[in-house]
């Protein structure tokens, strides 16, 4: 992804000098399971050690983590200029960009704690996206999705939460949650997941300029990464569609194709959808 001379995004909290840096990576499998608040997240806990704890001294960043920090914020501004022309144009309203919070370990939010456990996550709450930068990291060498763009479309999708929100639905999918059964639970669920994947393809669409040869795929291969049933199958388990969360490896590359092939928000409602 060619990000040279893309603005960074302002709208950045980046606590990671205040954070405890999260514990080794362990090599035990992956499980699906719901996070805090309205998102669903990738709880990695069975590869980390321990997720430490909250430092009240200030650290320095290391080099790596300050480019990581870099990426993330530019990857935010992109979102911000494609959201702020999409929104406005196939909605009809000002579009409002969320904050993104960097941390390392553990941090709180309204929605609950964090920690690298949890994964990425959108808090409807304070309108924050939560990411701890190592999760790159894990994305990469546990998940075997590699790549910048692996990594953007992590962001995107954070921020697709955020558009979900300004729509409305997120309020709407957790009032149908609290009235519905586990399994209609987990189904409405998956249906906002791969409709904010769709919706990451939108935005893919619209930054095609900065795209360089694989990077496509690399999202591609990462929506895949991160299906319930890759997820669970590699935890060592029979895949259970009724525990799914977030849609299978086909699903979400599906829908994230979908919302790059026509990019139009329109064309993401999964809600409708007979077929996902």
């Amino acid at each position: 992804m060619r990000l040279r001379g893309v603005r960074a995004s302002r709208n950045v909290e980046d606590r990671r000098r205040y954070g405890a840096k999260g514990a080794g990576i362990g090599g035990v499998g992956l499980l699906v399971v719901l996070a805090v608040g309205y998102f669903a997240g990738i709880d990695v806990t069975p590869l980390l050690q321990g997720a430490g704890t909250q430092s009240s001294a200030p650290r320095e960043l290391s080099a790596q983590e300050e480019a990581a920090g870099s990426f993330a914020a530019q990857v935010l501004g992109t979102t911000e200029q494609v959201w702020s022309q999409v929104y406005p144009a196939q909605v009809g309203e000002d579009y409002t960009p969320p904050v993104m919070v960097l941390y390392s370990g553990v941090t709180q939010s309204p929605c609950g704690s964090a920690s690298g456990a949890t994964g990425p996550f959108y808090c409807p709450a304070d309108r924050k996206a939560y990411l701890d930068t190592e999760f790159f990291s894990t994305l990469s060498q546990q998940l075997g999705a590699s790549g910048d763009f692996a990594a953007a479309y992590v962001i995107a999708h954070e921020v697709a939460h955020h558009v979900q929100n300004e729509l409305g639905i997120l309020g709407q999918v957790d009032q149908a949650r609290r009235q519905s059964s586990e399994t209609q639970a987990n189904a409405l669920t998956v249906r906002l997941e791969l409709q904010a994947d769709c919706l990451s393809g939108v935005w893919a669409r619209s930054v095609d300029g900065l795209l360089e040869p694989g990077d496509l795929e690399e999202a591609l291969n990462a929506a895949r990464r991160i299906g319930d049933d890759y997820l669970q199958k590699r935890a060592g388990q029979v895949p259970q569609p009724h525990t799914f969360t977030h849609g299978t490896s086909e699903q979400r590359s599906g829908w994230f194709a979908r919302g790059y092939d026509s990019g139009r928000m329109a064309d993401c409602d999964t809600f409708s959808a007979e077929q996902l």
